[in-house]
């Protein structure tokens, strides 16, 4: 399709594009997003906020989402390497609870789309890593919750070889497991 390559995850609505990389001496150009490729490919979405952050390594950040106002998340990272982890939250779903996680990076140009109903978290694997994504839906402050990211019934394989220690926020470390929490859309 176009300038992309789309990729289905086992979790339905989860998918990877891997875009077309035109490079020569001078460097290289991507289109890392465009409204009428992923509409050929059955993809129709509306973004509505672009967000970035920049973490070390060992930082992980989730498993977040929004209760109310769940987000689609198109995430790519533009510098360094992140394992990055959506997990299937919606009541209705055959694989509810299950996740799927990719490697994405500046070096492998890869993204995620991560659909609305699901947590979304990563791990930065590099020394530093900037990431950036395209969402949904605003983000809205008050509507925030969260999955506690080592859940043992999720059971994310956290790729941590190398990572001394994790690094959470405050509000991570605070989360309840899945279970505990009920969180079904």
């Amino acid at each position: 399709m176009g300038n992309f390559k789309f990729t289905k995850t086992d979790i339905e609505g989860m998918f990877v594009v891997e875009p077309a990389v035109y490079g020569d001496n001078r460097g290289y150009f991507m289109e890392t997003y465009n409204e009428n490729d992923f509409k050929k490919a059955g993809y129709d979405l509306t973004f509505v906020q672009d967000n970035q952050s920049q973490s070390f390594k060992g930082v992980l950040r989730g498993l977040h989402l929004q209760l109310k106002y769940p987000q689609g998340k198109l995430v790519r990272v533009i510098k360094g390497e992140v394992f990055d982890v959506g997990v299937d939250l919606r009541a209705d779903s055959p694989t509810y609870g299950k996740w799927h996680g990719e490697i994405l990076s500046a070096e492998n140009k890869k993204q995620l789309y991560i659909p609305p109903k699901f947590a979304h978290g990563f791990v930065v694997l590099s020394d530093e890593a900037e990431f950036v994504y395209k969402c949904t839906e605003f983000y809205h402050g008050e509507d925030e919750g969260g999955i506690m990211w080592n859940d043992p019934d999720i059971a994310v394989e956290w790729p941590l070889e190398g990572i001394d220690e994790i690094t959470l926020s405050d509000k991570d470390k605070k989360w309840k497991s899945l279970k505990e929490s009920q969180i079904k859309y």
